[in-house]
C-alpha cells in the first residue's frame, strides 16, 4: 500500500463529519431531558432510563455493525446508518409531542442506531493509514464525539427558535444530505480488502483476542465516562447548581468539545510515547477530578475548569486506547474488535446515567454515591493498566 494515498485526508474529513451528524442524532434526547421530565412528570430514574437507551442500542448495536464495516466498507455502511437514523430522529419528535413515555422510549431505542456511526469509521480509517499514524487517523476521526456538542449546544436554542418539531426535521435533513454526500465522495482505501468470512465466526475469533477485552474494560471506563457525563450533565448541572436548560446546554457542550479537543492529542500522543502512558494519565487524572466533582466547587471559574479537566482527561484516555486497537488488532479484525470494545465504550455510558438516577439524594441534593463509585472505578483501571496490560499483544493474539 501507497504509505501517503491520495486521498486519505479528505476521506478522513469525510468520515469525520458524518460520525458528527450521527453523534448528534444519536443524543438528541438529552439536552431536552429536563423538558421531557417536566412535561411528562418523570421521575429521576424515568429520566436517566430516557436518555440511556439510545446509549444502550448504540453500544450493543456497534458489535455486528463493525464486523458488517469489514466486509461490506464504510462507504456503504456510513450510508445506510445515517439514513436508518433520520426517520428515528422524526419518531422522537412525534413522541414528545404526543406525551407518551413509552413511545419516547421506543423512540429512543430507535434513535440508539446513530451510535454505531462509530463503529464504521474505526475499520475505515485504519485502512487509510500506516499503523505508526493510526492514533493520529482515529484520534482525528474521533472528534466526530462533537456532534453531543452541538447537540447540547444548538438543539436546546433551536427549539427556542424555530420550534421542537421543526428542530428535528432539520437534524433528520441534515443526516439524508450527509447520507447522500458520504455516498458520492466517500472512497474505500486501496489497501482495503473485504472480509467475506461469516459474522459470528468473525466476531467469536475476535472475542477470543486478550486485547479485545483489554482494550474494552478501558474504552468503558474512558469512553462511557464521556457518554455518561454528555448526556447526564444537563440534569446534573439542573439539581445541583439549579441552572435552566440552556445555561446546562452551554456548559454541557463546553465538556463535549474539550474531550473532543483532547481526543486526538490522546491519539498523537500514543503514536509517539506509547499508549499505556497516556492512558495511565487520563486515569489518574479521572480519579482525582471525579472526587473533586463530589465536592462540589464553588463560583463559574473553578467549577467550569473542573469539568473540563474531566472531560480533556476522558479525551486523552479514548484517543490513547483507541491508538492501542489501531496498532494491536490484527488488520482483517479491526471492523470485528473495534466493534466490540466501541460496544463496550457505550455500555460503559449506559450505566452511569441510570445509578446516578437511582442513588440521587433528593433531600442532599447529592450524587455522592455516582461520583464514588467513578472515583473507584477510575482507580482499577489505572492499576489494571499498569499491572496488567502489555504494551504489545501476546503472541497467541496475533
Amino acid at each position: 500500500m501507497n504509505p501517503t494515498p491520495p486521498g486519505r485526508g479528505r476521506n478522513l474529513v469525510l468520515a469525520t463529519t458524518a460520525s458528527t451528524a450521527g453523534f448528534w442524532a444519536w443524543t438528541v434526547i438529552a439536552p431536552l431531558g429536563a423538558r421531557y421530565a417536566e412535561e411528562l412528570a418523570l421521575t429521576a430514574t424515568q429520566a436517566s432510563v430516557l436518555v440511556a437507551t439510545p446509549v444502550l442500542v448504540g453500544a450493543l448495536g456497534r458489535i455486528p455493525v463493525g464486523a458488517l464495516t469489514d466486509r461490506y466498507g464504510g462507504r456503504l455502511m456510513f450510508t445506510a446508518i445515517l439514513l436508518i437514523t433520520a426517520p428515528a430522529v422524526v419518531l422522537v419528535s412525534v413522541a414528545g409531542a404526543t406525551g407518551s413515555y413509552v413511545f419516547l422510549v421506543a423512540s429512543a431505542f430507535l434513535l440508539g442506531i446513530g451510535g454505531t456511526v462509530f463503529a464504521v469509521g474505526i475499520p475505515f480509517v485504519s485502512a487509510w493509514y500506516e499503523p505508526s499514524r493510526r492514533g493520529f487517523a482515529t484520534g482525528v476521526f474521533g472528534t466526530g464525539m462533537a456532534g453531543t456538542a452541538l447537540s447540547a449546544f444548538v438543539t436546546p436554542r433551536l427549539v427556542l427558535s424555530v420550534g421542537y418539531t421543526a428542530t428535528h426535521l432539520l437534524i433528520a435533513g441534515l443526516l439524508v444530505l450527509m447520507a447522500t454526500v458520504v455516498w458520492f465522495g466517500l472512497r474505500e482505501s486501496p489497501g482495503w480488502v473485504a472480509n467475506t468470512n461469516p459474522l459470528l465466526p468473525k466476531l467469536s475469533a475476535a472475542a477470543g483476542l486478550m486485547v479485545t477485552w483489554q482494550m474494552s474494560f478501558l474504552y468503558a471506563v474512558v469512553f462511557g465516562g464521556f457518554v455518561a457525563f454528555s448526556n447526564y450533565l444537563p440534569t446534573y448541572l439542573r439539581d445541583i447548581y439549579e441552572m435552566d436548560l440552556t445555561a446546562a446546554g452551554t456548559r454541557t457542550a463546553g465538556f463535549a468539545l474539550a474531550a473532543v479537543l483532547a481526543r486526538p492529542l490522546g491519539g498523537i500522543a500514543a503514536d509517539r510515547y506509547g499508549a499505556k502512558p497516556v492512558v495511565m494519565l487520563a486515569l489518574g487524572a479521572v480519579a482525582v477530578l471525579a472526587f473533586v466533582v463530589n465536592l462540589r466547587p464553588e463560583g463559574e471559574i473553578p467549577t467550569g475548569l473542573t469539568f473540563l479537566s474531566m472531560a480533556a482527561a476522558l479525551g486523552l484516555g479514548t484517543g490513547g486506547v483507541f491508538a492501542w486497537v489501531g496498532v494491536l488488532a490484527p488488520a482483517d479484525r479491526v471492523g470485528a474488535v473495534g466493534g466490540l470494545v466501541s460496544a463496550a465504550g457505550g455500555l460503559g455510558g449506559f450505566f452511569p446515567p441510570i445509578i446516578m438516577g437511582a442513588t440521587y439524594n433528593a433531600a442532599e441534593k447529592s450524587y455522592a454515591i455516582g461520583l464514588l463509585l467513578l472515583v473507584g472505578t477510575a482507580i482499577v483501571a489505572f492499576v489494571f493498566t499498569a499491572v496488567a496490560v502489555r504494551l504489545r499483544p501476546a503472541r497467541r493474539d496475533r
